[in-house]
Parts: structure tokens; sequence; C-alpha cells
């Protein structure tokens, strides 16, 4: 049995040694081909999911969908709030264009590892501020639906005039749970889609980071 057991590491040490060696030169060169890469698919997917959602304001039932806010007198706050993203969401796209040019034309371990985490921690803040942008829609919506007068919200919501004052406090009440839900569940459905997407290419970040350390080792 000892035997076998010597023959078999013997083995393995003379397949080891027959496995291609790569220089620190060759690592690196792997490692920045591989996270240039990754850099480059984050700034692709940030300006689709950009570009998509626009287009979607070309179908009418999504403009329709957008006439109650219009309604309640929130237009002009919805649009500045609209403009504020576009500018902050155009800042992010060009970070990450930054962050790109960056990376594909190091030839540093050390700064390779710094551009890294500044593209993950700018990745991360994308995400957070997208997801708050998302709620805070929903949330403006009910506030303006619990903010409105009866008028308002009948015409808002295209409900029948024959409904009693106390009728209309409770389906205001039961609408705005409802936005503030759907909100919610939302926010977690987009930050999950983000999890799945940004997050596979953040963690192939991370791990680059890592055998870079090893490498300065």
């Amino acid at each position: 049995m000892m035997d076998e057991l010597e023959l078999l590491k013997k083995d393995w040490k003379r397949k080891e040694s027959e496995l291609p060696k790569l220089s620190y030169d060759e690592l690196y060169a792997m490692i920045w081909k591989k996270s240039s890469s990754i850099v480059k698919w984050i700034f692709i997917i940030s300006i689709i999911e950009f570009v998509l959602p626009q287009l979607l304001y070309f179908i009418p039932s999504v403009k329709e969908g957008i006439e109650p806010y219009e309604r309640l007198g929130l237009k002009n706050l919805m649009m500045g709030i609209s403009i504020v993203q576009y500018l902050v969401v155009f800042y992010f796209i060009y970070q990450f264009y930054q962050r790109y040019r960056e990376i594909s034309a190091l030839d540093n371990a050390k700064q390779l590892m710094h551009k890294i985490i500044r593209t993950r921690k700018t990745v991360k803040n994308y995400i957070l501020f997208a997801l708050s942008m998302f709620l805070l829609t929903f949330l403006l919506i009910a506030v303006g639906i619990a903010l409105s007068d009866g008028d308002t919200f009948i015409h808002a919501l295209d409900l029948e005039e024959k409904a009693m004052e106390d009728s209309i406090d409770n389906l205001k009440f039961v609408v705005v749970g409802l936005l503030i839900a759907v909100g919610i569940l939302c926010t977690a459905f987009l930050g999950l889609i983000y999890f799945l997407i940004y997050g596979l290419l953040l963690r192939k970040l991370g791990k680059n980071y890592r055998e870079l350390k090893r490498l300065e080792i």
C-alpha cells in the first residue's frame, strides 16, 4: 500500500513539473486583460441600462402610465428629479469609461489594484443611487396621493365621482399603502438583478485583486 502511495506521489510531482509555469509578467498580463474586459462590460451594461428605459417611452401604454402623477401636480417635481437623475447617471457612465481607459493603460500591479478598488466603489455607489431613485419615484407618487384633495385624487386615478368623502379617504390610504409596498418590492427585485449582473462582475474584479495581491507578496 505504501509503495502505491509513493508511486502516486512521484507521478503527481512529475506531472506537476510538466505543467507550464507562468512568469510574474505573464500572470500580471492575464489579470490586467481580464480586469480591463470586466470594466468594459460594466461600461457597456450601464449604457444599455440607460438606453432601454428611454425606449419604453415610445410605447403608448407607458405614456398613459405616467399621466396619474402629472394629474397629481407632480409633473414639474418629477421632471426636476429626472434631470438630476440623468446628470448623475451620465456622470457614472463617464466614470465607468474613465475606469476602463485607466485600466487599459496601466503597466503596474499596484496601480491596477488601486483602480480595481476605485471601480468597485464606483459601481456600488451607482447601484445605491439607482435603487434610491427608483424607490423615491414610488414614494413621491404616494406622498402626492396622500396630500391630494378628493377631486384631484378622483381625476388622477379616473375614479367615479359618486364616491363619498369617507370612502375616498379610505381608498387613498389603501392606494398609498399599495404604492409603498410595490415600490419596496420592485426596488428589491431591481436590487436582485443588479446583484446578479454587476455583482458577478464585481466578484470577478475582487478575485483579480486578490490574485494581484498574492503576486505582490
